[in-house]
């Protein structure tokens, strides 16, 4: 986790904070460019996939798909870790693939304002990615289980999709451009690298 996202104080006292969900399936560089937002921002960042029980990483590994069940526990912990950084006064951005309504409206209960920035794209970029990934649990071969689950973000859902075959930094500075978020001091969107 990164940065401290602390907000200006409002006239009212109370620390304004923003909360951001990149999400998508595996593969889609949640992770990257949430990384990033996260570095251009100041806003805290967490990944996701470090919330998740033993179990449950033994179970990705094995190429066994997560059910609901699995997924409920870790997502209360990622809403949770959401609110205390709100309670801090402190901005969030988090990698998580966030992949149904329920899903979302789970984080939503940790931070209500929640902004989620779907980066969506066609199956065989993504699969391509993930079959030259190196370190990472989730094998390529859970792709389908994830598209298959994979609800939109609906009308009423706060958040912008993004095609996620452009590069990181033009997801990047279209996110943060889009939701308006504020650079850190001498670094505007699309300066990064």
């Amino acid at each position: 986790m990164t940065g401290d996202g602390r907000a200006a104080t409002n006239r009212r006292g109370a620390t304004p904070t923003r909360h951001i969900v990149v999400m998508g399936v595996s593969g889609s560089g949640k992770t990257t460019v949430a990384k990033e937002i996260g570095r251009l921002t100041a806003l805290a960042f967490a990944e996701a996939d470090e919330f998740h029980s033993a179990d449950n990483v033994a179970m990705m590994r094995a190429g066994v798909p997560l059910d609901d069940a699995d997924r409920w526990p870790w997502l209360r912990a990622l809403a949770t870790w959401m609110a205390a950084r709100a309670g801090e006064g402190v901005s969030t951005v988090l990698a998580c693939s966030a992949l149904k309504r329920s899903y979302r409206d789970v984080l939503r209960l940790g931070a209500p304002d929640t902004e989620f920035v779907h980066l969506d794209g066609p199956v065989e970029v993504i699969r391509e990615r993930l079959a030259t990934r190196a370190g990472h649990y989730m094998p390529a071969s859970l792709l389908d289980s994830q598209v298959a689950i994979l609800e939109p973000l609906q009308a009423d859902e706060s958040g912008l999709v993004l095609d996620a075959s452009l590069t990181p930094a033009e997801l990047v500075s279209a996110a943060v451009s889009k939701l308006g978020l504020p650079c850190r001091r001498g670094e505007p969107p699309g300066q990064h690298g």
